[in-house]
């Protein structure tokens, strides 16, 4: 059985905070269950009906212990309320700095790709001390990334993102699982995740058989499937020019715009009607059972990759606006 532990090891900066709120809720629940319980057994023999011929006496008390009752159970969900909130938001926003890390999920797997390329089954090697966002999608069922030495967990839905993230902090190996039950072999949905230390880390990355970044496969992808011939960055094409557009508000035909994010690129791609870019066609056909999710987490890295080419004269450094590395034109993004 090894050495019993009632938690499981801290092994992230959420852990601590997670488990200093959940001490705060159990002792909270322990100290109003053992008072509750006392006062029953206590008020059931002090006020016991002694004979049978005994009336109850009633006595009304003042307003005091009714407020006094009602305001500190009041207080002491708002503390937990705010308490929580403030983790969540916290959980809730990877840092700008943080590694790129996609995970697709699929009965009975999950399967991992490092910005490098990379590509992993069931396991996840990371570096000590570096927060890591971990871009998450479905091929089947819904999913739930959960490493319990972060404190972290997950759902991850068919046709949506999610995203998690999390800064390790001890070096070890520790449990990957899914914590949502998703077919007959969900038990077995488990894996591990390996952090390291930053040397060893950049080690194994060179020492993979990575073949070419996302970002690169995507734009073999991207060709393959001519998307260049209808998005040109000339803006000549049928379609929108997808040069420098992550990140940026999209003008929608017939009023509104939406933030061309991973999800608005996904979107587009495998559902190309659901919105179109004001001044365009709805021309492009979708790519629904064409590309698999981890094709389409490619061709979101390159659409991300674009960036303004450099000047004439200018040194090219390889790296685009977005900090990725650069390529040229785009992907199916909205008509």
């Amino acid at each position: 059985m090894g050495k019993f532990q009632l938690f499981p090891v801290q092994a992230s900066t959420l852990a601590p905070e997670v488990d200093h709120l959940l001490y705060f809720l159990l002792a909270v629940s322990v100290f109003f269950t053992l008072l509750i319980f006392g006062a029953i057994f206590f008020f059931a023999i002090k006020y016991r009906r002694r004979s049978e011929g005994e009336l109850p006496h009633v006595q009304h008390t003042g307003y005091t212990l009714e407020i006094v009752w009602s305001v500190i159970p009041f207080g002491l969900t708002m503390v937990m309320f705010t308490w929580g909130a403030s983790i969540f938001f916290n959980a809730s926003k990877p840092p700008n700095d943080a590694i790129q890390i996609y995970a697709v999920g699929k009965q009975w797997m999950w399967k991992l790709e490092h910005m490098e390329g990379q590509r992993e089954i069931n396991e996840l090697h990371i570096p000590v001390g570096r927060p890591v966002r971990v871009t998450m999608a479905s091929e089947d069922v819904i999913h739930s990334f959960f490493v319990p030495a972060f404190r972290t967990k997950q759902d991850v839905v068919p046709g949506r993102y999610s995203t998690t993230w999390f800064t390790p902090t001890k070096t070890g190996k520790y449990h990957l699982f899914c914590a949502e039950y998703c077919g007959t072999r969900h038990s077995g949905m488990i894996g591990w995740v390996y952090v390291m230390e930053p040397a060893d880390y950049q080690n194994w990355l060179s020492g993979g058989a990575a073949e070419g970044s996302l970002a690169d496969n995507g734009k073999k992808l991207f060709e393959s499937l001519a998307c260049n011939n209808c998005h040109k960055e000339d803006n000549t094409g049928r379609c929108p020019n997808l040069v420098n557009l992550f990140g940026k508000q999209v003008q929608l035909a017939g009023g509104g715009t939406v933030k061309a994010d991973e999800a608005y690129i996904r979107e587009s791609i495998l559902q190309p009607q659901a919105k179109i870019v004001a001044g365009f066609e709805p021309v492009m056909p979708t790519f629904t059972g064409l590309v698999s999710e981890d094709q389409v987490l490619q061709l979101v890295e390159y659409v991300k990759s674009l960036g303004p080419k450099p000047a004439a004269g200018a040194i090219d450094t390889g790296t685009s606006s977005q900090g990725r590395p650069g390529a040229p034109p785009a992907i199916p993004a909205k008509r």
